[in-house]
């Protein structure tokens, strides 16, 4: 059996309890935290609170020689751990279409969805987001600014009235988290006649954690501002219910004369 657990978003106490009861059931334990990470506990964090050893792959180890994980899950219980929901991300679809392949049993745990967080901190209905997007780093996409591909993204979310949510790159290799301000910063120097640098955006930083963050101003001011340790997200809002205005208002400090813009 190979039973895919999502950690949730924070720390080690994120996970729920059907997961940390697959864990405490495994024979081995093997994590991935290259698609993402929790912000608020270390691996040594998670085997103290599990009571446990996890292996931690690299992309490679995962996507290219998963091998001996699936000959282990065909003879005993492994759990695969990823920060989030264990199914987001196409890698881990992957590993469990190759499971089935083999005939192996599969299993999913969900956790908590960085989505799903973003709606519930900002009070922006997740009924009304539309395609989401991300984000890279200019390194990663070797190219300057910001891809055409985001920004057609969020313009065509906005032509329907409908938030865009925008994930930010991970470059766990060299530890490094893009932060809302720098986001916001590249989407400005991105502006054209699809995306005002003035456009309302939306910063969601650590959420799960203690202490979240919710920031929603011009995009030319959350450039300008800070918003502590990752991981960060930022929304852009299409048009807003009366209700996800005043929540905007209440819950992340936008202006009023901005909000009112935007309200259907």
């Amino acid at each position: 059996m190979l039973t895919f657990v999502g950690l949730g978003l924070y720390d080690e106490r994120s996970i729920t309890v059907a997961g940390r009861e697959a864990v405490a059931a495994a024979d081995r334990v093997v994590a991935e935290f290259y698609t993402s990470k929790l912000a608020g506990a270390t691996v040594a964090d998670l085997e103290a609170y599990h009571d446990t050893e996890i292996e931690v792959r690299d992309r490679a180890g995962v996507e290219q020689s998963p091998d001996d994980v699936l000959d282990a899950a065909a003879e005993r219980d492994v759990v695969f751990l990823t920060a989030g929901d264990t199914m987001i991300s196409t890698t881990h679809v992957d590993l469990r279409l190759r499971a089935h392949e083999r005939g192996i049993d599969t299993r999913v745990v969900h956790g908590t969805t960085a989505q799903s967080a973003a709606s519930s901190l900002t009070g922006l209905q997740n009924y009304r987001f539309g395609k989401a997007t991300t984000l890279p780093f200019e390194r990663s996409h070797g190219g300057d600014g910001v891809p055409d591909s985001v920004v057609d993204t969020i313009d065509a979310n906005r032509e329907r009235g409908l938030h865009t949510l925008v994930f930010l790159d991970i470059d766990a290799a060299n530890d490094d988290y893009m932060r809302a301000d720098h986001a916001a910063a590249l989407l400005v120097d991105a502006a054209d006649d699809r995306l005002d640098a003035d456009s309302l955006g939306v910063v969601v930083a650590r959420a799960g954690s203690p202490d979240p963050v919710v920031r929603a101003d011009r995009l030319s001011t959350l450039a300008t501002e800070s918003f502590g340790d990752p991981l960060h997200l930022l929304v852009v809002p299409g048009s807003l219910h009366y209700v996800e205005r005043d929540a905007l208002a209440a819950l992340g400090g936008a202006p009023d004369a901005l909000l009112d813009e935007l309200v259907e």
